[in-house]
């Protein structure tokens, strides 16, 4: 049993446990769970690479009177520890934590109404010294396009998928969609205005044939550093984007 600290989301509406020393959630979990949309009474959600369950945490807090089940699936064993003590803390016993490789699970395919992750975002970047932040930010004998390949697999026909990375990584992941998915919805994050988007949202929807859609950029922070205001809502009340 690894060193945990106790942290809190959404203005301490919900409690998380973190590693003292490995990878620790950011607030891009917070901004892409509050991506869904249009989940439904008795969804299965699946929640790829979970981390310590940041994005499922917030999304089972959302739903949680819709009767949803929420699969996480994390091949660091300190990680999925960490994920399931939360899930505990908080009481969301319909949400389940897999401590697996997602290229050697036994998840059924084309069973989850929503797929949502917040993958590693580096392919060539130094890894860190640190091996639990490095297998969380560093694709290791893998690749972003056959992760999200393998994303895809899971959702059910009509289904939705839901992905945040880096603004760079953009036409890689329009690319490793084509063909797949459609309504493709993309939301541009920047931290201060005046900037370059830094990060980016996807939403799709396996099946569709609506056309791709650009949302107006999403300010993060004020010009004096504080949340702007529509970050507040997200990442204190808990809103949809």
């Amino acid at each position: 049993m690894g060193n945990f600290s106790q942290n809190y989301l959404l203005d301490h509406k919900v409690t998380i446990f973190q590693p003292d020393d490995g990878y620790r959630a950011s607030s891009d979990a917070v901004w892409l769970a509050a991506a869904l949309a249009k989940v439904r009474k008795g969804d299965n959600i699946l929640d790829v690479g979970c981390g310590t369950g940041a994005i499922t945490l917030c999304v089972a807090h959302r739903f949680k009177s819709q009767e949803i089940k929420i699969t996480g699936i994390e091949i660091q064993p300190l990680l999925a520890e960490a994920a399931q003590m939360s899930i505990a803390a908080n009481n969301f016993d319909f949400v389940n934590i897999i401590n697996d490789n997602i290229f050697k699970s036994s998840l059924t395919p084309c069973s989850f109404a929503h797929v949502i992750t917040n993958p590693p975002y580096a392919e060539d970047d130094m890894p860190s010294p640190n091996q639990s932040k490095a297998t969380a930010h560093n694709f290791a004998n893998t690749s972003l396009k056959k992760w999200i390949e393998f994303c895809i697999k899971m959702i059910k026909p009509k289904g939705y998928f839901y992905i945040i990375n880096r603004t760079e990584a953009l036409e890689d992941i329009i690319t490793a969609i084509s063909g797949k998915l459609g309504g493709i919805e993309i939301f541009p994050l920047y931290s201060k205005p005046e900037q370059n988007a830094k990060r980016i949202i996807i939403r799709a929807q396996k099946d569709s044939k609506a056309p791709l859609l650009i949302h107006p950029a999403i300010p993060v922070h004020n010009d004096d550093g504080s949340y702007s205001d529509y970050a507040e809502k997200i990442l204190r009340n808990g809103e949809t984007i």
